[in-house]
C-alpha cells in the first residue's frame, strides 16, 4: 500500500505520482482529494485525484513549498509515510449539452477527470487553457481524446495566443454552454467569474484555501459562499463561482507566507 508505482517529472517544477491505494481508487470520484504526509511530523498536503484505476490513484503537482518539494524527492518503488482519502465532495455531474472547461497551469490536473466524466455522458466538451509558456502547458494528450476544441494562451506566446484565457474567451460564445468549470490560481478564478457572469451557464470553481487537517475540524479552510462560511475540506471543493468571495480566498491563502518562508530558510541553512 502506498508504494509509489510511477513518477515523471512534467516540467521544472511539476510532478505526477501514481501511488498504490486500491481503497482509496475504488471510492475516488471527480472532485475528491487526498491528503498526503511523507513522514511522521511533515505537513500534511492536501492534493486533488487527478486520475485512477483499479487499484491506484494519481496526484499532480508543483514542488514549490518545503513539503512538495520532500513529496517530490520520492522514488518510484519508495512509499508514501501517509494517504488519507478519498476526501471532499465529489463533483456533482448534472446531465448537460456542452461543457467548458478552462484551466490555469497545474489546473488541468484536477479538470480533467471533470471533463471526462461529462464526456461519459454524452456531453459536448471545450477547453480553455492558460500557462505561462509551453513548457506549462499539461495534459494537453489527455484533452485531445475526450474535448472538440481545444483553446490555447501563453504568457510568452510559445503556443496558443499571446495572453491570458479572459482573450480566449472573447472570441468564443458562451451562450452555447451550459456549464463552464473553472480550475486555476485564485485571482485567474476570480477574473474567468467576472468576465463570464452574465453567461447564463452554471460556473463551477474548485478552491484551494490554506487546509490543515481536510476533515472540517480545524476550521482552516473557511470561505464565504453567498455571504455564509463554509470549509472547502467537506463542503467543497468544488462550489458555485457567482457565490465564492475571492477577494477574502486571496487574503486566506497568504496565511502562513512568512512561516512557510521561514522554514525553507531553515533547511537551506541546515543542507550547507
Amino acid at each position: 500500500m502506498n508504494n509509489i508505482i510511477k513518477k515523471i517529472q512534467l516540467n521544472t517544477d511539476t510532478y505526477l505520482m501514481r501511488i498504490i491505494n486500491p481503497e482509496i481508487a475504488a471510492h475516488a470520484k471527480p472532485g475528491h482529494f487526498v491528503i498526503i504526509k511523507t513522514s511522521e511530523q511533515g505537513e500534511r498536503i492536501p492534493l486533488t485525484i487527478s486520475d485512477t484505476d483499479d487499484d491506484w490513484i494519481e496526484i499532480t503537482f508543483q514542488a514549490i513549498g518545503l513539503s512538495t518539494k520532500l513529496l517530490a524527492k520520492l522514488k518510484e518503488g519508495e512509499t508514501v509515510r501517509d494517504l488519507l482519502g478519498p476526501l471532499g465532495k465529489e463533483k456533482e455531474l448534472i446531465k448537460r449539452k456542452r461543457v467548458l472547461g478552462i484551466a490555469g497551469g497545474v489546473g488541468v490536473a484536477p479538470l480533467y477527470p471533470q471533463l471526462k466524466a461529462f464526456r461519459n455522458m454524452d456531453a459536448k466538451i471545450d477547453l480553455v487553457v492558460g500557462a505561462r509558456n509551453i513548457d506549462n502547458l499539461l495534459f494537453l494528450e489527455r484533452f485531445e481524446s475526450i474535448c472538440h476544441d481545444i483553446y490555447l494562451s501563453t504568457d510568452d506566446g510559445s503556443e496558443g495566443i499571446k495572453g491570458t484565457v479572459i482573450d480566449v474567451l472573447k472570441g468564443l460564445n458562451l451562450k452555447v454552454y451550459d456549464e463552464i468549470i473553472v480550475i486555476g490560481p485564485c485571482l485567474m478564478m476570480k477574473a474567468v467569474v467576472d468576465f463570464c457572469k452574465h453567461a447564463k451557464a452554471f460556473i463551477s470553481v474548485s478552491l484551494n484555501p490554506i487546509m490543515i487537517d481536510g476533515t472540517g475540524m480545524c476550521g482552516e479552510c473557511r470561505v464565504s459562499i453567498n455571504g455564509e462560511s463554509r470549509f472547502t475540506c467537506i463542503d467543497g471543493p468544488d462550489f458555485d463561482g457567482r457565490a465564492v468571495d475571492f477577494n477574502e480566498l486571496a487574503l486566506r491563502q497568504k496565511t502562513f507566507k512568512d512561516e512557510e518562508h521561514l522554514c525553507q530558510l531553515e533547511v537551506s541553512d541546515e543542507q550547507t
